[in-house]
């Protein structure tokens, strides 16, 4: 696009810029000045920013960096009028080649929402309290296995900055077909009506409502008013896909401005998976039924969430006019996400669930209890589980309870690790697991279980990201070597 557009999109300020300025094309735009090549516009945050579109805490004023961005190559950049009023001594000389704005987060997003706008092809949005990137994931694979070009987000751009910067990629690669955009929130300030500003959705995929980021958000149901943002934003005549096992998502069929598509497999559902059988690690069967149709899936995943995740990308791929035997097939080739229920196998005999992305109640049971149905009967079964983040003020009586109800799924080991996850052991005490270990810290815990693991075990990994507990999956693979050369799905 022209520089000149781009300037109308975002509503900024150039009247001593120069003449040549808006006839400059443009499609790559970065908010960190590192990244910089020539040709580039850089778009300069600080703290106001930040604040204003929900991020917690303190963040450096990249204006800093302007000077830096210039000389990396950047043709314009972004900044905040009264930040450039505070450095400009050192951005004076660069005047006729910046662009104010009064919040560069705002005017990343309208831009984002412009180039959008003139893409003018299908969005499908997911949110849910977890497995939103699994269920990402499995829905761009679905839909790309039908020969569409699918744009999804990449590691955790499901922000105001990642998602807005994920859609900006069309500037320059406009050929997608069809985006498949992870949404996600962590506080009351309707982060996911803002992200379904950017891009509202055809197809709104809402996957579950769990006690997550309560700290912030305080009750079960604020979150799930956060998470019904996503059915409110979409399209009207578009499609919500909804988790008929989920009750608070099922509420959602009533603020749907279109059509909505059932998923489930307790309750009835347009979308059902019936017949579920695991043989073990990576070998999950079960018949897949949309409407009247079924087709056996062999699914390469564990666990109940993960066949939901998969009649969720399912569902999508029926909107787009595929049949249930695509489908099936599909689903049968799917890998999950890197630390998302990756499947180690080592070759000292023992098997690892690498699942050390995040965590929360439910998530950790469910994790569990795939690890209890996949694990051979004889193998000892051992969960390194993190303490669970932004919990609230029962913290502390969440991790208990969760903990006596790891021990009633027939774990035999449990490692928990870090702050609350002291409550968490002490629980699985209280609920009869016999050998329980408290670590600090991951790097202590990494030691434990490096010390312990034997062949034959069966190991969980689970853990929110701030509690770092990815350094026990790179201990063991600095102590142990894996089979072949590849990481197996789970």
């Amino acid at each position: 696009m022209k520089l000149g557009k781009l300037i109308e999109s975002i509503n900024g300020k150039t009247s001593e810029a120069r003449p040549s300025l808006p006839e400059c094309e443009v499609d790559t735009f970065v908010i960190d000045s590192r990244e910089v090549k020539a040709g580039d516009v850089f778009f300069a945050l600080s703290q106001p920013e930040y604040k204003n579109n929900g991020f917690n805490g303190e963040f450096e004023d990249s204006t800093a960096f302007v000077r830096g961005a210039f000389a990396a190559g950047a043709v314009a950049c972004v900044v905040r009028k009264d930040r450039f009023e505070e450095h400009k001594a050192e951005l004076e000389e660069f005047r006729d080649r910046l662009i104010f704005v009064d919040d560069s987060i705002a005017a990343l997003q309208a831009l984002a929402h412009a180039v959008y706008l003139e893409w003018n092809k299908p969005v499908v949005a997911v949110t849910g309290s977890a497995g939103k990137t699994t269920a990402k994931e499995l829905t761009a694979h679905v839909l790309a296995s039908s020969g569409r070009k699918v744009l999804r987000n990449i590691k955790n751009f499901n922000n105001g900055l990642g998602h807005p910067l994920t859609v900006l990629r069309l500037a320059k690669e406009p050929d997608h077909d069809v985006a498949v955009l992870e949404m996600g929130m962590s506080t009351p300030l309707h982060e996911i009506a803002r992200l379904c500003r950017i891009t509202p959705p055809d197809v709104a995929i809402e996957l579950n409502v769990l006690p997550v980021h309560l700290e912030h958000l305080g009750s079960i149901e604020a979150i799930a008013a956060a998470k019904a943002e996503l059915v409110e934003g979409m399209k009207p005549g578009g499609t919500a896909v909804l988790n008929a096992d989920d009750p608070r998502v099922a509420a959602m069929a009533n603020a749907a401005k279109g059509n909505v598509v059932t998923y489930g497999i307790e309750n009835d559902a347009f979308v059902r998976a019936s017949d579920i059988a695991v043989k073990g690690f990576g070998e999950t069967t079960f018949t897949l039924a949309v409407g009247a149709e079924r087709s056996k899936v062999s699914f390469p995943l564990n666990g109940r969430h993960n066949i939901l995740n998969a009649l969720a990308a399912a569902s999508a791929g029926h909107i787009f006019g595929m049949s249930v035997t695509e489908l099936a097939t599909s689903l049968s080739s799917v890998a999950p996400p890197p630390q998302r229920g990756e499947i180690l196998r080592f070759t000292k005999g023992f098997i690892v669930v690498n699942d050390s992305y995040n965590s929360n109640p439910d998530a950790l049971l469910s994790m569990v209890s795939m690890l209890c149905d996949s694990a051979p009967k004889a193998a000892r079964k051992i969960v390194v589980a993190g303490e669970m983040l932004e919990l609230g003020p029962d913290a502390a009586a969440i991790h208990r309870r969760t903990g006596e109800a790891i021990a009633s799924r027939g774990i035999d080991v449990l490692l928990g690790v870090r702050g609350f996850a002291k409550e968490l052991v002490d629980g699985a005490k209280t609920g009869g697991i016999a050998d329980e270990i408290f670590a600090a810290d991951s790097n202590v815990a990494a030691r434990a279980l490096c010390d312990m693991v034997e062949a034959g075990d069966v190991v969980l990994v689970k853990g929110s990201r701030g509690v770092r507990t990815e350094k026990v999956i790179e201990a063991l693979l600095e102590n142990f070597e894996l089979e072949g050369d590849s990481v197996a799905a789970g």
